[in-house]
């Protein structure tokens, strides 16, 4: 099962970083989402590809032509938070205002409810994901995506036992998880299936993870098939290799995984998982 999804930012929406935290930094800067939205859109018609689009509600509020125009084309929409702060440095009622922000503005552009999320940066840790969780269900999300089980700048939950769908037990609540998976390489398990690890990867390397993977869960970002786009200004070493590297062949190299392989939105997937059989992770 290979599931394709993206998440639709801003260029400039780099997470942990003063000069581009929060909308009063966000305004200074050009945007360049309706040519990187038309170039998705363009290759995922080309191969006759449907996926999810993580939105943030903010995207939906400034661009709501953009998300319009994704959903015409017939892909699923879903949330990926309001303002795109990390999780884990917002209090339990700020998130819950970020994403009932963001559920309204998707629900009333779309005129569908949304129950399918994905937290900013895979910002899940141990010390968050039982109020997390909670909100999501009370929110009415029924399907996530956030789980990243393994360590990363931004969080991450390593010890999480499935790499598989599975589903989360929360005060009575189930909610179907579709977690990132890993592939086992060199004695290390490592993520390849989007952003800058696809970025990093030769395309035979990931066709080779690929085509080792019952499972497959991908995330993609606008600013990925972006070469052009501007450098954010003070930015690490570090950062700046992790944000710029591959830009140039990222474009290619999806369209040979889209020749190579086939792909399910969250949606079809979660329909194809026999959910009656799936672990369950107590929280």
């Amino acid at each position: 099962m290979n599931i394709l999804t993206f998440d639709i930012e801003e260029w400039f929406h780099i997470l942990d970083h003063e000069a581009t935290k929060t909308e009063a930094e966000w305004s200074g800067f050009p945007s360049r989402i309706h040519r990187n939205i038309d170039r998705i859109l363009s290759i995922l018609d080309d191969h006759n590809q449907l996926a999810t689009f993580f939105c943030l509600g903010w995207v939906a509020r400034n661009y709501p032509e953009v998300v319009r125009k994704i959903a015409a084309a017939g892909h699923e929409i879903a949330s990926h938070s309001d303002r795109h702060q990390l999780a884990y440095e917002q209090t339990p009622a700020a998130f819950v205002s970020d994403l009932a922000d963001s559920l309204a503005a998707l629900s009333d552009l779309t005129g569908k409810p949304i129950d399918t999320y994905r937290i900013p940066g895979f910002s899940l840790t141990v010390q968050n994901q039982e109020w997390v969780f909670e909100a999501l269900l009370n929110a009415g999300i029924r399907i996530d995506c956030s789980v990243f089980p393994a360590a990363r700048s931004h969080g991450g939950l390593p010890q999480f036992s499935e790499e598989t769908p599975t589903q989360i037990k929360s005060n009575g609540q189930l909610l179907h998880e579709f977690p990132i998976n890993t592939v086992p390489f060199l004695g290390r398990r490592l993520v390849f299936s989007g952003g800058g690890y696809f970025r990093l990867f030769p395309y035979s390397l990931i066709r080779r993870f690929m085509h080792d993977s019952d499972y497959v869960m991908t995330y993609f970002h606008p600013r990925d098939f972006d070469p052009d786009q501007p450098v954010i200004p003070d930015l690490s070493m570090v950062r700046r290799f992790k944000s710029y590297y591959g830009l140039s062949g990222c474009e290619l190299k999806l369209r040979r995984l889209l020749g190579d392989f086939d792909f399910l939105t969250v949606g079809q997937a979660n329909e194809h998982v026999d959910w009656d059989s799936v672990s369950i992770v107590s929280i």
